[in-house]
């Protein structure tokens, strides 16, 4: 049995009411005292000027195996994860081949396993391949243990084979996370507006985003299955959530990083490492997206880590992939775009990290109480500090942050009971060998 305490830090619980201050004793996987603890432990963690919160969960994560693990595996991964303050992630379905069987839910699940670091959830796919012909097999991936599914990246146009995705997932009571861009209706390279009329390259309007979560809430009336918009990027589609909340309709949404910070002017440069989907749209959608998490509206924060090789990133902005890193930068972005200016409270802010992507995901509500289970994220508020992609544990580098300073960072990162990461905090007693530490 080993044990670990955590004295003088400040508990941020969004399930359990306003910050306090208080110890916490850990034994095994398990909280065991809060507040009364014992005087010492195997290890102590002096947490003074830092907050204790429910460990981290990014709910919309690429891991890139199988078949493109010179971009991340599920091991690098789960090490970027947790050196962002992550004790869970929830990989989507765009690897080669495709999470779209039972077979490849349980290969995550096995390589998760022994790789031993965050808990890694897996998103099954919609449809064979992602390819929008023919729904996957999502009965037998909920049995494998898929807790959500997608073809993120691409989505259902069969308006026919949406509704039998949604009736299955319902019949499984999973989400459905829908990646909400048109093909169909031009898939620019960027956003549609000055920049893309300047830099000569097809745009994408965030009324396209707009129009698929309108075809999907015209389903949504009649059949009931919870419904998630990933990565929205545009205020059309804010306005078009909250309208659904309004009527009562099982719908959540998340914004990322990116999304929330940097805008399409970026995008003039023409540098692809500023290319991603949807694309960086205007200041505008900014405020919308600020002002939708500030009420509600925009439930969930997520990374949409995208891993690219050096190589593949190298390339026109029109021939590049899209997609940007985002783990272990994703909670410093938040706190200097939301906390910083006082967009957000800390209870707000974690709860978008942690209790509302479980409840989403249907995972147990994160707690930090006696007898729960002990994934937790140690946040040092006041630190700056700056973004340095070579000394990420992440194989990739496409970081659309370099060079920025930014506020606030997780400083300790403890799964199952278990420090898995640890930066510059005091301790007294032996670390296991196995602890990323700085």
């Amino acid at each position: 049995m080993t044990s670990l305490l955590i004295k003088n830090g400040r508990i941020i619980d969004p399930a359990g009411g306003a910050a306090t201050a208080a110890d916490l004793f850990i034994q095994d996987d398990r909280i065991a005292a809060l507040g009364q603890v014992p005087a010492s432990a195997d290890i102590t963690i002096d947490a003074q000027g830092l907050l204790i919160t429910p460990g981290l969960i990014d709910m919309h994560t690429h891991f890139r195996q199988p078949g493109y693990e010179q971009a991340e595996t599920i091991l690098t991964g789960s090490r970027a994860a947790v050196c962002g303050g992550f004790t869970a992630v929830a990989v989507m379905p765009n690897t080669t081949p495709c999470i779209d069987t039972a077979e490849m839910v349980r290969f995550v699940a096995e390589n998760a396993r022994q790789a031993d670091l965050c808990r890694v959830h897996v998103v099954g796919a919609l449809s064979v391949d992602r390819k929008g012909q023919q729904l996957a097999d999502l009965h037998a991936m909920a049995q494998a243990g898929a807790l959500a599914f997608s073809d993120d990246g691409d989505y259902l146009s069969d308006r026919q084979l949406m509704q039998q995705a949604i009736d299955q997932a319902a019949a499984s009571d999973l989400a459905i996370i829908q990646h909400c861009e048109d093909p169909t209706k031009g898939r620019g390279e960027l956003n549609a507006g000055p920049v893309a009329e300047a830099t000569g390259l097809a745009g994408s309007s965030g009324q396209t985003e707009a129009d698929i979560l309108a075809r999907d809430l015209e389903i949504l009336a009649d059949l009931t299955c919870p419904y998630h918009v990933a990565h929205v990027s545009a205020a059309a589609t804010v306005e078009l959530i909250r309208r659904a909340k309004s009527k009562g309709l099982k719908i959540t949404a998340e914004a990322t990083p990116h999304h929330l910070s940097l805008t399409d002017e970026l995008c003039r440069s023409l540098d692809p490492l500023y290319k991603v989907r949807p694309p960086l749209r205007s200041s505008r959608d900014i405020a919308a997206l600020k002002a939708a998490l500030a009420d509600g509206t925009i439930d969930c924060l997520a990374c949409d880590h995208a891993p690219h090789t050096a190589a593949d990133k190298d390339r026109d902005f029109a021939d590049a992939p899209a997609g940007m890193i985002g783990l272990e930068t994703a909670l410093a972005v938040y706190i200097t775009e939301l906390i910083v200016p006082g967009l957000l409270t800390w209870p707000q802010l974690i709860q978008k990290l942690t209790t509302n992507p479980a409840a989403v995901l249907g995972l147990e509500k994160p707690r930090i109480d006696p007898g729960c289970t002990a994934d937790l994220t140690l946040i040092d508020p006041r630190r700056t500090w700056l973004v340095r992609p070579q000394a990420f544990h992440s194989l990739s580098r496409n970081c659309p942050f370099t060079g920025k300073t930014l506020t606030g960072k997780a400083v300790a990162t403890i799964v199952a009971g278990r420090i898995r990461y640890l930066d510059s905090v005091t301790i007294t007693g032996k670390l296991p060998p196995d602890v990323i530490h700085k």
